[in-house]
């Protein structure tokens, strides 16, 4: 499990120039200070996490459970909450504010996002099926599937069967991915290689839990 985390934004994708001026392809996070709602322990909850929010709404916009477990934290409300599973959260209080900073060029990060959606796609987009033959008789099947099943036995479609359906959308996670650049004063993070995800979808970085 991981030992630290962070919040952030998708921005896009730009290039930088490395110290052997080679072109790096970087994606930008905006990663503003979160802030910690609540600690969660072992011995109290099971398990060891920290629940942060970060950036500003109105507090009437929030149902009223909501504001009050921000308020009972003494925490300015923000757009989302989320749960960051830590091994060790002793370092960690309700009310500290995380920044990029806790992470440093050259580490290895785990990056955690909703993948684009697709919407209802067919087999060969979704599953990257190869499609029927575009001649000898087939008529209007050339992206169909084919046969899914048997006749009279079972006289169904088995569970699982790849089928046309709606795609992307799913939670994905990029291992390994290296920080070019931490920077704190403008609260952005660049990351080696692409992330998944929109712009301006909620991206959650760990540190690398299989690095080397």
């Amino acid at each position: 499990m991981a030992t630290k985390a962070i919040v952030g934004t998708k921005v896009g994708m730009t290039q930088v120039w490395d110290e052997n001026n080679q072109v790096v392809g970087v994606t930008v996070l905006r990663v503003s200070p979160c802030r910690v709602v609540q600690v969660k322990t072992n011995e109290r909850d099971g398990y060891s996490a920290i629940q942060v929010t970060f950036g500003m709404i109105d507090p009437s916009r929030l149902t009223q459970p909501e504001a009050g477990h921000f308020q009972r934290a003494g925490v300015d409300p923000g757009r989302t909450v989320l749960e960051l599973r830590l091994d060790d959260v002793s370092e960690y209080a309700v009310g500290q504010q995380i920044g990029v900073d806790v992470l440093a060029s050259g580490e290895k990060v785990d990056v955690t996002a909703v993948s684009k959606g697709k919407g209802f796609t067919g087999v060969m987009k979704r599953h990257g099926f190869k499609g029927q033959p575009a001649g000898h008789g087939a008529h209007k099947v050339h992206r169909k599937p084919g046969a899914v099943g048997q006749c009279a036995t079972p006289s169904r479609v088995f569970k699982g069967k790849k089928l046309p359906g709606r795609a992307g959308a799913n939670r994905v996670t990029t291992l390994n991915l290296e920080v070019v650049k931490a920077d704190a004063d403008a609260e952005v993070l660049l990351v080696k290689g692409a992330v998944p995800g929109p712009k301006g979808g909620t991206v959650v970085v760990r540190n690398a839990v299989k690095d080397g």
